[in-house]
């Protein structure tokens, strides 16, 4: 199967291990002296409506990648942790304090 960056952008991202759907792919990282796909980079959601900008992006592994389909992609690695409110620090957080 012959596939372009541009067809893994948007495919969901599925970790195998609990079925959570991580997100979509947004970005890839590459190593320049080889030209070999290092890593899939997970969008982070955004935060309240998308005006507080997004979360922190989720990098996934080459290693990791499970299976490649046509709508998705299945990973074998352990799902990002979500952060606590006290964590994350960002403007809606103090102004509810």
């Amino acid at each position: 199967m012959i596939c372009r960056v541009n067809d893994l952008r948007y495919k969901e991202v599925i970790c195998v291990q609990d079925g959570s759907c991580l997100g979509c792919v947004d970005d890839v990282e590459f190593d320049l002296s080889t030209g070999c796909i290092t890593a899939l980079v997970v969008g982070g959601d955004y935060k309240v409506l998308g005006m507080f900008g997004k979360g922190e992006d989720y990098v996934i592994c080459w290693k990791d990648i499970k299976v490649i389909g046509d709508d998705t992609i299945l990973v074998c690695c352990p799902p990002p942790r979500p952060r606590s409110c006290k964590q994350r620090g960002g403007m809606l957080d103090k102004f509810l304090k």
